[in-house]
């Protein structure tokens, strides 16, 4: 079983969370409805919180981390991830906030209180540094990640489908059938 406690603290998944039985769910974790954890993705929540919305999906070797409370920072950085959000593969998430409907590109890191707002694109391989604040509906890329240009139409709307598909290929899992 993928699930583990961190000393009293458990993890807390809502109806029709899809676990690969390779991830490793630890800790302070709440996942919300409909979401989904895949292959090899590791979410720590031993020394903050993980909180993951509905209808997300966290893909393949995924790392997702939190900082722990120090006196220059008493809340800490726990990971918040919003609604209808795709983190693709090899993605680092460590001690951010996500908003809805993004989709984090393959291999990207985004650190320690970074803030991605709602409907935003981030291109594969790109770093958004500590403390960077992004703007809403834009595609950003690069090391460190900068704005590119505003998402179109079609794009917003990408945000969504993606996390949809998702949704049902974990139903397809939940119903024991691999297509």
């Amino acid at each position: 079983m993928p699930i583990e406690n961190y000393l009293d603290t458990f993890p807390v998944l809502g109806d029709r969370v899809f676990l690969h039985a390779s991830c490793q769910i630890i800790g302070d974790v709440k996942i919300g409805e409909d979401s989904s954890i895949w292959c090899n993705a590791v979410l720590r929540g031993d020394v903050n919180r993980i909180e993951i919305g509905r209808c997300s999906n966290v893909q393949d070797l995924s790392t997702c981390h939190v900082s722990h409370k120090t006196p220059e920072n008493p809340q800490g950085s726990p990971l918040i991830i919003g609604d209808y959000v795709t983190v693709g593969h090899s993605v680092i998430l460590h001690g951010c906030r996500i908003g809805n409907e993004c989709l984090i590109g393959m291999g990207s890191i985004i650190m320690d209180d970074a803030i991605i707002p709602d409907r935003v694109m981030i291109g594969a391989g790109s770093l958004v540094s500590p403390n960077k604040k992004l703007e809403s509906g834009m595609l950003y890329m690069g090391r460190p990640a900068k704005a590119v240009r505003s998402l179109t139409e079609d794009e917003i709307a990408y945000l969504k489908y993606s996390a949809e598909h998702y949704m049902r290929v974990k139903n397809n899992y939940l119903n024991g059938s691999k297509k």
